[in-house]
């Protein structure tokens, strides 16, 4: 393991801010990574994506190395101009608990 790696799940297991942090920026990540890889299966430069979005290929290259704010709009056109289709998914997280939840509240029998 890496001393970064060491550093980080330390420090997280010390600080819950970090850790949040830490998995918030590793999402954002992510989703930049899963944007080049569909790009690069559907076989597009950066350049023609841009081409397809009308506007330039430094535009693509932001939306690929920081995605963490993309609006669903976005990710809408951009997988639309590589030829791919858009599903989000929305389920529990790993080892989280909902919080905030609403529920219903329950009258007392009469």
């Amino acid at each position: 393991m890496s001393d970064l790696a060491v550093y980080t799940k330390r420090r997280a297991q010390h600080d819950p801010d970090f850790a949040e942090g830490l998995e918030t920026g590793y999402a954002a990540f992510k989703i930049g990574v899963l944007l080049r890889q569909a790009r690069e299966r559907a076989g597009l430069t950066q350049e023609e994506v841009a081409q397809r979005l009308d506007t330039k290929k430094s535009a693509i290259s932001r939306i690929e190395n920081r995605a963490g704010d993309i609006r669903l709009s976005t990710l809408e056109r951009y997988a639309t101009a590589i030829g791919w289709d858009l599903s989000l998914q929305l389920r529990p997280g790993e080892g989280r608990r909902a919080t905030g939840s609403p529920q219903r509240a329950r009258s007392a029998p009469r």
